[in-house]
């Protein structure tokens, strides 16, 4: 276990003020205003680390075309942020414990600011790629520190409750950038979202430069071999960033780079990983993750974020299929909005040890509640259609991060403080990782179905059927003021109405994509039932073989 070495002469301070761990903030009181004022700050900081990338992310077709940027080229601006996002998060942990979280946010949101403004005046490819590299070296951090922040803003008593709230603001990210995006984009092009984003990261470095947090205790817990784990585990994450981001655009089978990128991601890794478990005091305990428990814990935590896919990849992606942008889209976020800031409220008043596994129960719950409600859905439904299933899976995202942290740093915590660091990158990973396989594998299972349905409608297209030829004729009145060669008309109207099959197609897709997420969420759900119930004393004794007794002899 590394030996904590204050590199500070460490205060006098009260039992209530004492920092939890090393690398955190102490806790002195503080009057009212200034609660008030980190309140704010944790909002706006932890916001800003997610809110650029959601901004590209809910616009990403508009700025391929206002970019002239290919598909590929255009989903490289997605992956940029997860692989340096992903690696940076190895180190961060240890970063604030020995230089402090106030430093490493300033660097992150210096540089992130910085190439912003750079992208503003340059605006090619390369540029972009950097903004959002550096938005996600920034983020890396920004989630951190707004907890940090988050646990000033009431007394320690309530430290447990502002802890599942600092968490879980990074998730206001996406509605809110849903909702910006039509204003944003009403009166310029891309550069307006790249000001937007270069202000927030300025006022979020103003602000963590005016109201800084209170002094910690910094210990001394880099070692060499640290830099060497990073080196090669942090480019076998972001190879594998890649193949999860690039394999649905250009195909698995397709791309034979893929391939060897996903192998080299599996040899960096593991080799990472041996030279961990081989360590006297690993960056990563290798041991405990690999132990049951562990593996417990990063299957449910990649589960359940999966489950958010059915709204952060289905719903946004069908109702783009069906011709609906960020205009149309914007009121069905303010309800998922709502959704999530219940979720948080619900995780956070009945936040404690007798109410973890009750609110894990109840996100999985709602989240495949919202599934099933989606899984009859129509090229007739809006995006208000889909207002109840949304809110329930919006609630169901806000709660989980509250129960899923305690249970993971109460493991941490009863092995020691190093284990701390090996929790937070696994959780970090899972939730990242769970994010970009649900959209990797969900957007696959999506394009085979798609292809099943279409071929089945197309085949169907007889001009023999009087239907078929009612729906041609229509066609073909639609298009007769613009056409008028015969030959043409007919073909435009064939077009249109193939068209017309492969968009219904695509909607029955979606179903059996909401489909399948519901029918996980049961799946798992069952599981964490039989865990519950298997783990009860009671249980435990009845299913325990008999012992010989005395008598019996």
């Amino acid at each position: 276990m590394t030996t904590l070495t204050p590199l500070k002469p460490i205060p006098d301070w009260e039992d209530h003020e004492k920092p939890t761990l090393p690398g955190g903030a102490s806790m002195p009181w503080h009057p009212p205003h200034r609660r008030a004022a980190y309140a704010a700050v944790a909002v706006l900081v932890a916001v800003t680390g997610g809110l650029g990338n959601a901004l590209i992310t809910a616009n990403l077709p508009w700025i391929t075309g206002q970019m002239g940027l290919q598909a590929t080229e255009a989903n490289w601006l997605v992956a940029a942020y997860m692989m340096v996002n992903v690696s940076a998060n190895l180190l961060v942990f240890k970063f604030r414990q020995e230089y402090g979280i106030r430093l490493f946010a300033e660097i992150g949101l210096g540089v992130y600011a910085a190439l912003a403004v750079l992208h503003l005046f340059v605006g090619n490819l390369t540029t972009t790629l950097l903004v959002r590299a550096g938005s996600g070296f920034a983020g890396a951090a920004c989630t951190t520190l707004g907890t940090l922040y988050m646990l000033q803003a009431l007394p320690r008593k309530y430290v447990g409750q502002m802890l599942v709230v600092g968490m879980s603001l990074s998730m206001l990210a996406t509605p809110l950038a849903w909702l910006l995006s039509p204003g944003l984009l009403d009166h310029g092009e891309w550069q307006n979202l790249y000001l937007f984003e270069a202000g927030l990261a300025l006022c979020s470095f103003a602000a963590i430069v005016v109201l800084k947090l209170p002094p910690g205790i910094q210990i001394k817990v880099f070692e060499p071999a640290d830099f060497l784990t990073f080196a090669l585990i942090a480019p076998g994450l972001a190879l594998l960033v890649i193949v999860l981001n690039q394999g649905f655009v250009r195909w698995w089978f397709d791309t034979p780079w893929l391939g060897w990128a996903l192998a080299a991601s599996v040899v960096l890794i593991t080799t990472g990983l041996c030279l961990e478990h081989q360590r006297r005091n690993p960056l990563l305990q290798v041991r405990w993750l690999m132990g049951p428990t562990m593996l417990r814990f990063i299957a449910g935590a990649f589960l359940i974020r999966f489950l958010t896919n059915e709204q952060n990849y289905g719903v946004i992606n069908m109702l783009r299929t069906l011709g609906m942008g960020p205009d149309q889209m914007a009121p069905l976020f303010a309800v998922i909005l709502c959704g999530v800031l219940v979720g948080i409220a619900v995780g956070a008043l009945t936040f404690g040890p007798k109410a973890l596994i009750p609110q894990l129960l109840a996100s999985i719950i709602l989240l495949g509640s919202a599934a099933f409600l989606d899984q009859h859905r129509t090229s007739l439904d809006r995006p208000m259609d889909f207002a109840l299933s949304q809110f329930l899976a919006a609630v169901g995202s806000g709660m989980f991060m509250g129960p899923l942290m305690l249970i993971g740093i109460r493991q941490a915590m009863a092995r020691g403080l190093d284990h701390i660091v090996s929790f937070v990158v696994v959780l970090s990973l899972t939730q990242n990782f769970a994010g970009l396989a649900g959209s990797a594998l969900l957007g696959s299972y999506q394009l085979h179905r798609e292809h099943v349905y279409s071929s089945a409608l197309v085949s169907q297209l007889d001009a023999a059927d009087p239907q078929v030829a009612q729906r041609l004729q229509q066609q073909q009145q639609a298009y007769a003021r613009l056409i008028t060669d015969p030959v043409q008309l007919r073909a435009q109207a064939s077009t249109a109405l193939a068209n017309t099959a492969r968009r219904e197609a695509n909607v029955r897709a979606f179903n059996d994509v909401f489909a399948l997420s519901g029918w996980v969420a049961i799946c798992f759900l069952s599981w964490l039932l039989l865990e519950v119930t298997l783990r009860n004393p009671r249980v435990k004794q009845a299913i325990r073989p008999g012992r010989a007794t005395p008598s019996s002899r």
